[in-house]
This record gives structure tokens, sequence and C-alpha cells, in this order.
């Protein structure tokens, strides 16, 4: 098992300024771990980790952290090597404004925009969101590599223990509720805490949330906004993911992650591909 921080590692390759635009460019190379996978693709929010961790290479050493991630995935990208490319746009004084580009064998694979700042670990001042209520995580059922009846293997869960609400597993036995919503605890296999660019992970859950829509099945992210609100607090996190609308072969999921104290910590959005039956 190859550790979060190593799976998502960057090398620096060229720095310069952007021929056309001017604009200050960095180059880095990076190898994409085909444990961090569902079935044969590589997870969503892994490969954005890899992208921040890019970015944050290239920002100013005052905003060392990914807060905002608006990512459009053009392609899926194999497992092996990649080559980001990182533009800065705009460094003020609490952010730094990035445009990153993923590409695999000369073929841009995944564009992002990226903001970053330097989080921090304060309370909120006013939360509307109060954490999902979840049972205990020994009550809860650990994600497995090989699920029953799931078709394909989730190399993933060998990395991210994941344990998910019994109450909403009932499209395992082929009685989903349909309210469209995935939820439980995480935690990163190595035992490493949770920090911003790991969260990019957990916005990303597995199983998605058409498994309780009677929709089993790969759902591939088109387009995933991501945001990164404060430091999260050592130990596992709640995850819960619900859909509220699914039609045209689209499904959008939004996301919210609080940490051991029971603050949120991160949100997301993303568009998915789902196949309807006619």
């Amino acid at each position: 098992m190859k550790e979060f921080s190593r799976a998502t590692a960057v090398r620096p390759r060229t720095e310069g300024d952007h021929p056309e635009t001017g604009e200050r460019r960095a180059e880095f190379d990076a190898d994409l771990d085909a444990q961090w996978s569902v079935g044969d693709k590589l997870h969503g929010g892994y490969v954005l980790a890899v992208m921040a961790r890019a970015a944050a290479r290239t920002a100013s050493p005052a905003h060392p952290h990914p807060a905002a991630v608006s990512a459009t995935f053009l392609r899926a990208p194999k497992p092996g090597p990649v080559v980001i490319a990182v533009d800065t746009l705009r460094e003020g004084r609490s952010v730094s404004q990035l445009h990153a580009r993923l590409s695999q064998d000369g073929r841009p694979m995944v564009e992002a925009l990226i903001c970053q700042e330097r989080l921090g670990d304060a309370d909120p001042w006013w939360s509307a969101e109060p954490p999902a209520e979840l049972p205990d995580r020994q009550d809860c059922v650990l994600a497995q590599k090989e699920p029953p009846g799931g078709g394909f293997p989730v190399p993933l869960m060998e990395v991210v223990e994941e344990h998910i609400d019994p109450g909403v597993l009932g499209f395992a036995a082929g009685e989903p509720s349909r309210r469209g919503l995935i939820q439980g605890w995480q935690r990163l296999a190595d035992g490493t805490d949770w920090d911003p660019f790991s969260l990019l992970v957990a916005l990303d859950m597995v199983p998605p949330a058409s498994y309780d829509l009677a929709l089993p099945g790969w759902a591939p992210t088109i387009q995933l906004t991501a945001y990164i609100r404060r430091l999260p607090a050592p130990g596992p996190v709640r995850v819960r993911m619900h859909a509220a609308d699914v039609g045209g072969g689209r499904m959008d999921e939004t996301v919210h992650v609080w940490d051991s104290k029971n603050r949120l910590v991160a949100q997301g959005t993303q568009l998915a591909a789902v196949r309807i039956p006619s």
C-alpha cells in the first residue's frame, strides 16, 4: 500500500513564463497510482489531489492550501506517468488563483481552476449544516475491495477505510431506499490524518448516490467543484452524499464532510454520467 503523500507526489520539471500569455508556468511529473481506483478507472478526487499538489508547489508560500477546486474531466487518465502544467493567473494578498492541466501521452485529460489560501482551524462563525447522523463507526459496514454483487473490484478501499451507514445499504440486497443518499465514515488506511489535499478524496464518495436509486455501475465524473473550508481535526470524518435530480443520462451529487469536532470541513458538487434504464 502506498501512503497518500507518496501516491500524490509531484516532481518539478520546468518553470518559466507561458510563451503566449506571459503568465508564470511550472510543469511537474507525477505517477498516478492504480491502487487509487474504482474498477479500472482512477478515482476523480485522487486525481484532483495530485493536481492540487502541483498547484501548491507553484503558488506563493503564503497560500499553501487548496481552498476551491473546479475541475472538468475531459478523459479518464490511466495509471502511470502524467504531466501537470500550472499557470499562475493571479497572486493576491489572501489568495493565489491558478490553472492546472493534467496531460497524458500528450493529450489533456483534466482541467482545473484552483484557489490557494492559508486555511485555519477556527470554528465556523455560523453554520446551517449539522453533521450527518450516523451509527458509531464500529456499527457501520466496512466497504470491501471486492463488494458483493459489485461486478468489479474497488482497489481504493485498500487505501481508504470507508464504513457505510447500514441504513443506506438496502441496494446491496436489491432494496434501495430511493432517497439518493450514501453516507458513512472515512479514514485513510495508512493512519495519517486528513488534510486539505486528502479531503478532495473524501468529497468523491464511493459508491455513488445512484446506487441508492437502483442505478448500479460506474458514474464517471464530468465536472466537480470542491470547497475546503478549514483544517480538519485528527480522526475519521463523516461524509454525506445525496443526489437531487437524475435525468438525461446525468446525475448531480452534493457532498458534505465533517471532522471529529463535528465541523464542516469540506463540501462539493459534481455532475456525473449515469445509465438510466429505458
